[in-house]
């Protein structure tokens, strides 16, 4: 399994454990395709989405709260 980029590295490890579980999934995909970065969209620890986005270049992680 291929390491994550530092960027990916560093957010995750500010999440608590169900968290980071529940988003690694999106991290992974992001590593395998390696051409789109990660978008966290939400407001909180309950309203939180991971997504690959296509206009982030690659280990690149943008959160933008709506």
């Amino acid at each position: 399994m291929e390491a994550l980029p530092l960027a990916y590295e560093e957010y995750l490890a500010g999440l608590d454990e169900h968290l980071r579980t529940a988003m690694l999934p999106v991290f992974r995909e992001s590593v395998t395709e390696h051409q789109y970065g990660v978008l966290i969209r939400g407001t909180g620890l309950h309203d939180l989405q991971a997504v690959v986005d296509e206009t982030l270049p690659y280990g690149e992680v943008r959160i933008d709260a709506y």
